[in-house]
């Protein structure tokens, strides 16, 4: 249905036809103009989008807290196999033979964050311990080792970690300077 409206603009009259088109669009403004809050439609929407993005992000950022911490583990322990390496030579200039120290933190001159010497395995998130009582044996390269105790280190998420230690024979015509496990066990 039609509706035709007579404006007068400056003296001249001007007729304009009024569609339902246009009623549908006038009344849609002025409900907007209005309208001051979100729909529930709206607002349910930026919660599914939201946790989509929380789906995806939180693992990832699990995935990269978790490779942050290997990747600190593995400077500590390449810094304890160069402070051996060290520790050994001295040795060598000093005694005349290569050797290692009985516990490995002893051949470094500062000790890593959260170093503990209470002799049990690590469990508490970022401790570092010497235990003594690990046993095992392990390789590298063609030679045999055998533990006389482990590096340990708890992660943030409650897993721990062991790297197993040998001092070395000491004495003897069998002499052999100790090794340290590059890669960790889990426990």
């Amino acid at each position: 249905m039609e509706k035709i409206t007579t404006l007068t603009t400056n003296n001249y009259q001007i007729a304009h036809k009024t569609t339902t088109k246009e009623k549908i669009k006038n009344k849609m403004e002025s409900k907007m103009k209005n309208n001051k809050g979100f729909t529930l439609i709206e607002l349910i929407m930026v919660t599914i989008i939201l946790g989509i993005l929380a789906a995806v992000a939180i693992p990832r950022y699990t995935a990269s807290v978790t490779a942050a911490e290997e990747a600190a583990e593995n400077a500590v322990i390449t810094g304890v196999q160069a402070g051996l390496e060290n520790y050994a030579t001295e040795q060598l200039m000093a005694e005349g033979r290569r050797i290692y120290p009985e516990n490995p933190w002893d051949a470094l001159a500062t000790k890593p964050a959260g170093y503990s010497d209470d002799n049990e395995d690590a469990n508490e998130d970022g401790e570092w311990t010497f235990n003594t009582t690990s046993t095992g044996s392990f390789d590298i390269g063609d030679d045999t080792y055998t533990a006389t105790g482990s590096i340990t280190h708890q992660r943030g998420d409650n897993t721990r970690w062991r790297w197993l230690y040998s001092e070395g024979t000491r004495v003897g015509d069998d002499a052999v300077v100790g090794a340290l496990e590059s890669s960790p066990t889990k426990f």
